[in-house]
């Protein structure tokens, strides 16, 4: 070939990729990251920055290693934040930041912000690393890309427009058994997508109900930026059950087994010393009735087993209402009939508990008004513990508050008052019985 063939074809090749951008991008994909770069080289930075947001973000990734780290710099500036981001999020994280670093300032903090999501939102939890492909790719095109990429925890495909717009998803499985010769949106299904800012609720609302093994993670422009793995909400889920368990007795999320000793004793004290003043307030109650424990030792005695069932009943009622509140299996709304639902259990449980109580009391004290006693305030006490393991959690949701955090504290400073409440009481109008 002539120098000036040479140079006409280079012309050529300029003017399809400044002109038709879609069309270009669309016969690169199907080359080698190396040549594309070659001919991004060629391009001013403006251009070769059109025909990089035109590119799938997996390829405009490598096609980015494969230029000089100067020219990347000015492509990179042009190119639109949003793609941009996309772009980044298929490069390592070294190398990212690298990158990052060599741009101006005010564009390197831009591009940050855009990057990181609050928490419990689906951007937080979305690897950007969605594999998307354009029409026209046949399943021979997608099935190469996808094994030439960098992840290997790719479950589904998905199609976008020309524009990058999600139009569905496609298990990877129906690619690996189709010819190779069909196109990919022929396999295509609608697709279930959120958006990056909506709350982690609502995703894991999405893969219950759809029993999806990932949902893509669009922007407002219904552009896809990310996808969302079962596994990583699974892991997810079983931190947030850490950290509710963790919060439920007043314990920081953030502390782990060798957190630094100051920060754990910051973060418990308070809740210690909360917990003192509920339980001056429940010995309060008992020095209510500080008469009758004189003249009836035995009350002393039987105090905390009263106190012990109420504690487990309503615990009980906690670690289900929590349970359903976390995974949507209830609604806020529906607290009055799951006040019924644990109030029911609590009563057959507590009239079952309190027939074995008394029984047993019976045997030991020889005093039938002593088993009544502890036999009555035994269900009274167990009924209210299984209500107040509804309500407390509920309440703390209803306020905007984390239902996790110290319900437990709370709920027993309201099963010890009730449970010596209801005993000492009791027992206080039966006296001339014991």
């Amino acid at each position: 070939m002539s120098a000036d063939a040479a140079a006409g074809f280079a012309r050529l090749a300029r003017t399809f990729v400044r002109e038709f951008p879609d069309e270009a991008s669309r016969d690169l994909e199907k080359l080698p990251a190396a040549e594309i770069a070659r001919l991004v080289r060629t391009q001013p930075a403006r251009h070769a920055a059109q025909l990089l947001e035109h590119l799938s973000a997996d390829v405009a990734a490598e096609v980015l290693d494969e230029i000089p780290s100067e020219a990347r710099r000015d492509v990179l500036t042009k190119i639109d934040p949003v793609r941009a981001v996309a772009i980044l999020g298929w490069i390592d994280d070294e190398p990212r930041a690298e990158l990052v670093q060599l741009l101006d300032p005010p564009l390197a903090r831009e591009l940050r912000m855009m990057s990181e999501y609050p928490p419990e939102t689906a951007g937080r939890l979305m690897d950007p690393r969605a594999v998307g492909f354009k029409p026209g790719t046949t399943v021979q095109q997608a099935l190469a890309r996808v094994r030439a990429g960098r992840t290997q925890r790719v479950a589904d495909v998905f199609v976008t427009d020309e524009e990058g717009s999600l139009v569905g998803t496609a298990p990877l499985q129906l690619l690996a058994v189709a010819a190779p010769d069909v196109l990919v949106e022929t396999l295509v299904r609608p697709a279930i997508a959120v958006q990056a800012i909506d709350p982690q609720e609502e995703v894991v609302e999405h893969f219950n109900k759809g029993r999806l093994s990932s949902v893509p993670v669009v922007d407002f422009e219904g552009r896809l930026i990310g996808v969302i793995r079962y596994d990583t909400l699974a892991i997810t889920a079983q931190e947030d059950v850490a950290g509710d368990i963790q919060a439920m007795v007043g314990v920081s999320r953030q502390e782990r087994a060798l957190s630094p000793v100051f920060f754990a004793v910051k973060k418990r004290l308070p809740w210690l010393e909360i917990n003192l003043a509920t339980a001056f307030l429940a010995a309060a109650v008992v020095g209510l009735f500080e008469g009758t424990i004189a003249r009836f030792t035995a009350l002393a005695v039987l105090l905390p087993v009263v106190a012990g069932q109420s504690g487990n009943t309503g615990a009980q009622a906690l670690a289900v209402t929590m349970r359903g509140l976390a995974m949507h299996e209830i609604r806020i709304g529906q607290w009055p009939r799951v006040v019924r639902k644990e109030a029911s259990v609590a009563l057959i449980n507590g009239i079952a508990v309190s027939l074995t109580t008394a029984a047993g009391v019976f045997v030991w004290s020889r005093s039938v008004g002593l088993a009544l006693v502890i036999g009555t305030s035994m269900v009274l006490s167990m009924v209210a513990a299984g209500i107040a393991g509804v309500l407390v959690p509920s309440t703390l949701t209803m306020m905007g508050q984390d239902p996790a955090q110290s319900s437990s504290i709370i709920l027993t400073t309201v099963t010890d008052i009730v449970g010596f409440a209801s005993f000492l009481g009791i027992a206080t109008l039966l006296a001339g019985t014991l």
